[in-house]
Parts: C-alpha cells; structure tokens; sequence
C-alpha cells in the first residue's frame, strides 16, 4: 500500500477558558471534518444544557460528564488533512488535575499552540503549560491569541497580550524568531481555517496553514528499534500478537529481537514473523507506526504491557538506577528523600524511589541554586537520583530521547514530570 502523508502530532494546550476545543470544533467542522447534521446536533445539545456557543468544543468533549462540566478531561484525538501532512490534534486538558493527559499528550507532539485568550491574556497556567512542553521535549510552539471578537479585534490589545506571552517565551528559553502569533476567534471562525475578514491588520497564518509551516517531524529510523508494547492479544489461529507504536528504528519480518525487561528483566528472545497494519502485511515498519506482530518463539506469559521489543543487537537498557532532571508540577505537600511515587514511562509504570535529591536549578538560567535541598516544592526544577523498585527500561535523553520521558503520577494526580540524562545499567 502507499504511504500516507507524513504524520504530524499536534497538541493544543492552554487554560481551562482559552478556547482550546472550540478552535478545534471549528477547526473540523470548516475543513468539512464534522458535517453539517452533527454539528446541528451538538448545538442543540450546547443550548440544552445552557452552553450556547459551546457547540464547537462539543466536538472533542464527547464524554457526557465533560459537557455538563464544559472541561476538557481526556485527551481527544481528531485527524485533519492538511496538503502537506495527515495531523493528529490532541486536545490537552487546561484543569490541574487533568495535567496528566496532557502530559501524555505533550510527549507525543510534534508541535504544539499555546492558545490564550485575548481578553483574559497569561493566567498562572500559561507558564506550566509552556514548561511541560519544554520537558517533554516539543520545540515548535505556536501561540494563537483566541477570542479577538471579545477584545473588538482590537490590534494593540493583541500586540499587549503578545508582549506579555514574549516574556513567558524566553523565560523557558524558546527563541522568539520561531514562534508566531495568530489572532484568531474560535467561536467565530476567524482565521481558523478561513482567513479573516475583520482584522485587515493581521497579516499571518491561519490556524490550518500554520499546520503545514511546521518543520516535517523527523522520523527518528536511524535510531535502533524500540517498540513499548501497549497491549498484548491471543489471536486464534495466529498466538500472542503484541501490539504498539514503534518508537524508533525500522523492522522487518526475520529481524532477530529481545523483549525487555520480560518477567524476569533479562528478556526474552524472538524473531518476527509478520508485521500487520491496519490489517494488511507490511514488508516493512518504522518510527511512528502503529502495529501489530506475530513473533516466533513468545508466548502470552512472556510478554505484557510496558515490554520493549528491541534489535537483539541493540538492546534497551535495564535500569538499577538513574539520575533525571524534573519539574514538580503538582505536590500536595513537599517532595522528599525516600518518597515513592509511580512513575509512568513509554509504556510502562513502575514504582521508584528519590534516592537522592542532588541540586536544585533555576528553571530561568538552568543555573544550580541549592546543592542537595531538603525538599522539592510546586515549581521547582531539580536533578534527582531514582531507583526503580521493579524491572524498568528506559534511555537517556542524549541516547534516545523517545525513550526517555516520564510523567510521576501518585494518589490520581500528575506530581511531576521529567527526563533521564545518566543510567546504571543492571548487571
């Protein structure tokens, strides 16, 4: 079969009121995405409950809870047809305790839009927001100024707000010269995918052709093969067939490979039969295909959720421990020595240990505050020493840095989030 287009992964992330589903809403139903017919449902549904106006953000708020609270809580996927990518837009939760998804979600873009809303400008948020993206490693940002039919198109309240996120921007060291700003009404529709008949002052993208002013993500392939497993199925007549994103890397049926950390961390061998994507047979797979995989010589018991199948040549590393630098997104009280958090890794979730808590850095300057702090309080960025308190692989982010994010979640919220810069391997 033809390769589609090139995939592209797009998280939208911003405060709670910003606007975000709605752009989306739009987004889908002025590119033809969402029909007519649906989207006069969902504006009944809007008046119904009281939302009037909400009928675009219905469009990714499909959970019930969600549009009787007019939030955003899972993380919603949509794909659009750009002419030069097939995108995937991930609608990122703006609540505190739906942090997590949009974790998950930040470490799976490619490029992402801040959306702020024009009269209500940077909220305490904006930063976190911009923070998360920088750990996760998401370098293409957008900022699209929403709600401009509140402000009356005004041109120097936007010019206001701009300066403002400016500020914002080089504080967590992106580089202005990169970032544009799009004025832009979700609600609307101005320069969503149409461009604007309001603001004759405007002279850059809309949202839909910002999609394709995006570097092309590259595929990482020439790094070595890494799939987390996501799910494992029995399929009759076939056997265990594990399913997952490949990461990095390529493969191709006869490839020699190792599942690790297996039930005993020192994985398991196999060779690939066959390869399956959307039900066809792929004489090949790489980076950033979704698959499924018939392996010879594994059965159900030796291999679940959080496995990575490797090149046998070039496998992953077990961990016994590893030092990371994090950002404390959301702690109760303060993070200490000792505490014991699970740590959600690829696919993978494992309790570890903060062993040690080596220095605290200036999350401004990147320079080292405190050598050894007692605590680790909400905002604070710091190098740390983990141990994993089962079988965990996992990579540095200098090595594979696909493989080496991780989100700390504890008690049902998102502690913090960070990234592995040094590992011991186990023997």
């Amino acid at each position: 079969m033809a390769r589609e287009k090139p995939n592209m992964n797009i998280v939208f992330v911003g405060h709670v009121d910003a606007g975000k589903s709605t752009i989306i809403g739009r987004l889908l139903f002025d590119t033809g995405a969402v029909s007519e017919m649906e989207m006069k449902k969902l504006r009944e549904e809007a008046e119904k409950h009281g939302k009037v106006g909400f009928e675009f953000a219905y469009v990714m708020d499909k959970i019930k809870e969600e549009r009787e609270r007019g939030v955003t809580i899972d993380l919603s996927y949509r794909k659009v047809m750009t002419s030069k990518y097939q995108v995937t837009i991930i609608d990122a939760p703006g609540h505190r305790d739906f942090v997590k998804n949009m974790i998950t979600g930040a470490s799976q873009a490619d490029a992402a839009f801040l959306v702020i809303a024009a009269q209500s400008g940077v909220q305490p948020q904006t930063k976190e927001h911009l923070w998360l993206l920088r750990t996760m490693g998401v370098r293409n940002v957008c900022v699209a100024i929403n709600k401009m039919d509140e402000i009356k198109y005004d041109e120097a309240k936007f010019n206001k707000v701009k300066e403002d996120v400016s500020i914002l921007l080089k504080t967590v060291g992106l580089k202005l010269e990169n970032i544009t700003f799009i004025a832009c009404s979700g609600l609307k529709g101005d320069n969503v995918a149409k461009k604007s008949t309001t603001m004759s002052w405007y002279k850059g993208p809309t949202i839909l052709e910002q999609f394709d002013l995006f570097p092309q993500p590259e595929l990482p392939t020439n790094l070595p093969l890494r799939m987390p497993v996501q799910d494992v199925y029995e399929i009759t007549g076939i056997g265990t067939v594990p399913v997952g994103k490949i990461e990095t890397g390529t493969m191709k049926p006869g490839l020699k490979i190792k599942i690790l950390p297996g039930r005993t961390g020192d994985g398991v061998d196999g060779e690939i039969k066959t390869i399956e994507m959307h039900h066809e047979a792929l004489p090949e797979a790489r980076a950033g295909d979704n698959v499924g995989l018939n392996i010879r010589g594994i059965g159900k018991k030796d291999i679940a959720r959080g496995d990575v199948i490797c090149d046998a040549a070039f496998p992953v590393p077990v961990v016994k421990e590893f030092i990371a630098q994090i950002a404390v997104i959301d702690h109760p009280t303060v993070l200490a020595k000792g505490y014991t958090p699970v740590f959600h890794i690829h696919t993978a979730q494992v309790p570890c240990q903060f062993i040690e808590l080596i220095e605290q850095i200036d999350s401004k300057t990147g320079q080292v505050i405190k050598k050894n702090p007692d605590f680790l309080r909400n905002g604070d960025v710091a190098k740390v020493r983990i141990k994993p308190q089962g079988n965990l692989c996992l990579e540095t982010q200098k090595d594979n840095p696909h493989m080496s994010g991780f989100a700390v979640r504890d008690a049902g919220q998102t502690v913090a989030a960070g990234i592995c810069i040094e590992i011991t391997q186990k023997k």
